[in-house]
């Protein structure tokens, strides 16, 4: 697995997280897959695709669960990191109910806990590679149709914090930056009458992120959905 592309993907102990695991390893790809808890599934896939895929613990708002992770992998030792963590927030999804606590919670577990991860584990990415957030369509201020106001509010914030890190840190090593909707999918979070599988999706977005990056691309952000379609900010 030496000459094998290698990526990170952060929140794969179900859902898309271990769809993409699935889907990266039967690429060819060796796979450092993280997890908070002990994921059956994602053990599961270990085993399938073994000695492809690595597991090990992390949680996106714990600075102290990744800190060693790049002395364990090495510096320049990836092509790709996927950071997929995220959560409902709160079943009100209402601005005029909000608890601090409440906002809290969906802000670091999607906006600051994903960009600060992915910020800290940057030197891990070789020259012309790519980090990509899993972001969501409704994290569009253009497309809003209102709704949902924790859940969106949280992923437009991880946008903006997505093209900061670009333009900031990524840009100057080529290392390309994505935001990525994975469409309406088939998941404990999309729920069963989501219009796409898990399956669909992931090799969807498996295509989107071997295709980013590369010495030559320049970097820079990009927001797009699982086919690569680019979505509007």
């Amino acid at each position: 697995m030496s000459d094998s592309k290698k990526i990170l993907i952060i929140g794969a102990s179900r859902g898309i997280g271990l769809g993409l695991t699935r889907e990266f390893a039967g690429r060819g790809w060796h796979v450092v897959a993280s997890e908070r808890t002990p994921s059956d599934g994602l053990r599961d896939a270990a085993r399938k695709h073994e000695p492809a895929v690595e597991i090990v613990t992390l949680d996106v708002t714990r600075p102290d669960t990744y800190q060693g992770l790049a002395s364990k992998l090495g510096e320049g030792s990836l092509d790709a990191i996927i950071v997929n963590a995220g959560i409902t927030g709160a079943d009100h999804q209402s601005a005029e109910q909000a608890t601090d606590e409440e906002i809290a919670h969906v802000m670091q577990t999607n906006a600051y806990g994903p960009a600060r991860v992915g910020k800290a584990l940057l030197p891990m990415l070789k020259a012309g590679g790519t980090l990509a957030f899993m972001s969501s369509l409704m994290g569009s201020i253009a497309d809003s149709s209102g709704g949902y106001e924790f859940y969106r509010v949280s992923k437009v914030s991880l946008n903006m914090l997505a093209k900061g890190i670009s333009e900031a840190q990524a840009k100057e090593r080529d290392i390309e930056v994505l935001s990525l909707h994975p469409g309406w999918v088939q998941t404990d979070m999309g729920g069963p009458n989501a219009s796409i599988t898990v399956e669909e999706s992931c090799t969807g977005l498996a295509d989107v992120v071997e295709k980013a990056g590369g010495p030559n691309s320049g970097g820079g952000y990009r927001f797009v959905d699982y086919t690569g379609e680019a979505i509007p900010f």
